[in-house]
């Protein structure tokens, strides 16, 4: 069994001697598959074993004179393994190395992208999990709606990071797939058992059906799920960014001793990591287009992918992974400031509570459309004027006070009333 690297940093995985390292595990992988099925003898399996390996900076001189990377990478590592070499990639073309090899890498970036999105879940069912009863201000169309509590925000961010766990867990299984198919992929050169003994080996299925190459449908999953990730912690980000916002404060990002914001405003302190977040995450989506752009080649196989891919997919796993952890760090150093979030809540009298006084209304007998009209009269009044008083205006309103008692008034402005179910929603989410 061949042991499969596992690098500690994404970016290694996508370096030149990276995706050498996979390309020569795919090749010794089928030897040991032809050797298991007496294709080649034990000898040569113990010398390619023991010899083979490549340099670098060998592989990039033979390439400028062959204009074939695979032919310079086997001519180099024939260099080193000598007669044995000729039962390596035996029956093989070049994108069964190619697209095996880049399997391990993308399959190895998954593993990093699950352990820093685990993390992640944990920071912010952790915060959630504080602040279950932190009152604050719902809002929608950035307009003041009804109370919620920030843990009940950070509960929707806890739904959507699980989501996004399970869709890189889906993305790994999809993309661990490899092909020893030789040319245009009919197995004419190669036994398809040689296929399935060396996907064993490294820990991947054979594909199902490949061309000469592994269908792109496959690649463009994996760049839209990444950019899908990404898009989830733009949301996060930019709700931080509004809530940091001077006229509302609500949260802000952690702000380091001897940290400066500006160089010409001392006062500023800019949630520059959420902004951070935000402008990587549109990288992740541009990309979108070309992997999409990259599933409907020509025939059996062309190389119109090659070269895009040799950017982006690098720049996307390395890209999501740095955004997670980003992410990560922005949440476990949150400011949260509950008193500013009553502050907001309470502006123009407890206007919010609207709703409640009309559905009270309604039950006291009034038609829907009379209890709008005069509970609409009122809020408006209060509405974005300085002392504005959404309770004393009604309390002031005759028609209103002749229906209702100051009981009746006191529980539609209760806010805890709006805290009473979240625990259908603690349950379903174990917090």
């Amino acid at each position: 069994m061949i042991e499969r690297y596992t690098l500690p940093e994404m970016g290694r995985i996508w370096t030149e001697n990276a995706k050498f390292q996979s390309w020569l595990k795919v090749e010794i992988a089928a030897c040991e598959a032809n050797c298991s099925l007496g294709k080649m003898p034990e000898t040569a399996l113990k010398e390619i074993r023991l010899n083979a390996k490549f340099k670098e900076s060998r592989i990039k001189e033979i390439e400028k004179e062959v204009k074939h990377d695979v032919i310079a990478f086997l001519t180099n590592i024939n260099e080193y393994v000598g007669d044995s070499g000729r039962y390596i990639h035996v029956g093989m073309t070049s994108s069964d190395v190619l697209d095996t090899g880049l399997s391990l890498q993308l399959k190895d970036s998954c593993e990093l992208l699950l352990e820093e999105i685990e993390k992640l879940e944990n920071e912010v069912r952790l915060l959630a999990r504080q602040h279950k009863n932190t009152l604050m201000i719902g809002r929608s169309h950035a307009i003041h709606g009804e109370p919620i509590s920030f843990g009940f925000k950070l509960a929707g961010w806890l739904a959507e990071i699980i989501r996004d766990k399970k869709r890189l867990l889906i993305l790994k299984e999809s993309i661990s797939i490899g092909q020893i198919s030789g040319a245009m992929g009919t197995y004419a050169n190669t036994n398809p058992e040689i296929e399935k003994i060396t996907c064993d080996l490294l820990g991947l299925k054979p594909d199902t059906a490949s061309t000469q190459v592994i269908s792109r449908d496959r690649h463009a999953e994996y760049v839209q799920t990444i950019a899908l990730v990404g898009a989830s912690l733009d949301r996060f980000a930019t709700e931080i960014r509004n809530l940091q916002r001077t006229d509302v404060l609500e949260v802000e990002e952690g702000f380091s001793k001897g940290q400066k914001g500006s160089s010409a405003m001392p006062h500023k302190r800019n949630p520059i990591r959420s902004e951070r977040v935000s402008g990587l995450s549109r990288i992740l989506r541009s990309y979108v287009v070309t992997a999409l752009e990259n599933v409907p080649l020509w025939h059996e196989r062309d190389i119109s992918h090659s070269s895009n891919e040799r950017i982006m997919l690098p720049d996307v796993s390395i890209c999501l992974h740095f955004m997670l952890r980003e992410m990560k760090e922005i949440i476990n150093n949150l400011k949260v400031y509950p008193d500013n979030m009553l502050k907001n809540l309470n502006i123009y009298g407890g206007v919010i509570f609207s709703q409640k006084v009309l559905l009270l209304l309604v039950e006291k007998g009034l038609s829907r459309e009379k209890a709008y009209s005069l509970v609409q009269k009122n809020a408006h009044q209060a509405w974005n004027n300085e002392d504005g008083n959404f309770k004393q205006n009604i309390e002031a309103d005759l028609e209103i006070m002749a229906l209702v008692t100051e009981n009746d008034l006191k529980e539609c402005f209760d806010p805890s009333i709006h805290l009473n179910n979240l625990n259908v929603i603690w349950e379903k989410l174990s917090i």
